[in-house]
């Protein structure tokens, strides 16, 4: 009696309809997926070569170029900012007041902001710059 051996099954996978659908959904989500871009201020800070890093943790005022007011991305106006500013540093941990204004700005503005922050019971007060580098450019710094 002899034995049949067994009859081996080649089973081939075809990969390319895979790649193909994997490209497809690549293609979707690339063309469905929208770049969300964070709002901001936009202001540019002066230069300064005696800048020192601080944490972003601090009460920050922003002034920008068309002398609008905002404190920690909240807008507010001048006769407000006093009373907001007050209840800030009053809850926070470090008394210290960061003015990011632009170098465009009224200098009769910086100061005003200045007097508020300081009528606030502000501890420590800070003018934002950027590191002035020779070669590399500015890169922006407290």
């Amino acid at each position: 009696m002899e034995f049949e051996g067994r009859k081996k099954v080649h089973t081939h996978l075809n990969i390319a309809p895979l790649i193909d659908v994997v490209f497809l959904l690549l293609i979707f989500f690339m063309l469905s997926s929208h770049f969300v871009t964070q709002p901001g201020i936009k202001i540019t800070l002066p230069t300064a070569v005696t800048a020192k890093l601080h944490s972003e943790e601090d009460i920050v005022i922003y002034i920008t170029e068309d002398n609008h007011l905002y404190l920690n991305n909240e807008e507010v106006k001048v006769d407000t900012l006093l009373d907001k500013l007050r209840t800030r540093v009053r809850r926070a941990k470090k008394k210290s007041v960061i003015i990011k204004a632009d170098e465009k700005i009224d200098l009769g503005l910086a100061v005003k902001v200045m007097d508020i922050a300081k009528q606030a019971e502000a501890e420590g007060l800070v003018i934002s710059t950027k590191i002035e580098h020779q070669s590399t450019g500015a890169q922006e710094h407290q």
